[in-house]
């Protein structure tokens, strides 16, 4: 419901709700289709048309790097300093799941910028990348520690920690994109017509561009910790 008030164009409650584009029916079950899977595939799109350029030049790299070429080796440099800083030299084997994770949820946490909304406000998404964490960080404890480590599971201090990891993983990601996405909203709604699109420019570049940047940082890092963690004990 909207309502003006003077210059202003207020919406008494902010649209926050993931929207259903569709249904697809799988004989008797029902798939929706919703705005977080279509801003994924989109985002999906993005990083596989990139990575079909960078394997199509692959022949055309030179000793010399540049272009392209410099773009791609200083990315991936940087991604094997980044894994080996934290999580140790043994883990580099993860290097090339956490920059398929960092890149996309980059891109996710930019989804504003795309005028998408972000997949990572929706809390299912958030939840699957630190399930995966929480499963490398068991395999990790159980091929480090072994019978030890199911033995620490019997404290249940010891076991709500390890239980609670992709729960606060997954909601401090999730939790600070959505507040940006709220502020934004309401930024929105409350700005007069006329200035718009200038006002909420920079308030974009600190949520959409250093906090999303910064929380896809925050949340690889934390994983590559806590597993490098696991592997050290």
């Amino acid at each position: 419901m909207e309502k003006q008030v003077g210059l202003f164009d207020v919406k008494e409650v902010p649209d926050l709700e993931i929207g259903h584009l569709g249904v697809v029916k799988i004989g008797n079950i029902d798939l929706y289709i919703t705005e977080t899977h279509l801003a994924t595939w989109i985002i999906m799109g993005i990083l596989i048309t990139f990575a079909l350029i960078v394997r199509f030049n692959l022949k055309k790299f030179k000793d010399v790097p540049k272009g392209l070429q410099n773009v791609t080796e200083a990315m991936v440099e940087a991604f094997d300093k980044f894994v080996k800083n934290s999580a140790g030299e043994k883990m580099m084997w993860l290097g090339n799941w956490y920059f398929m994770a960092f890149a996309f949820l980059l891109l996710s946490n930019l989804g504003g910028l795309l005028y998408l909304r972000n997949p990572t406000a929706d809390w299912t998404m958030t939840f699957a990348f630190a399930l995966v964490t929480f499963f490398l960080i068991e395999y990790m404890n159980i091929k480090t520690r072994g019978g030890r480590f199911f033995l620490s599971m019997l404290n249940p201090l010891d076991l709500i920690g390890e239980l609670a990891r992709p729960v606060s993983l997954s909601f401090r990601l999730f939790g600070n994109i959505l507040a940006g996405m709220i502020l934004m909203t309401l930024l929105y709604n409350v700005t007069p017509i006329f200035i718009r699109f200038l006002v909420p420019i920079p308030l974009h570049f600190f949520f959409d561009v250093f906090a999303g940047g910064l929380q896809a940082f925050v949340f690889c890092v934390l994983s590559l910790s806590f597993i490098g963690t696991a592997a050290k004990d």
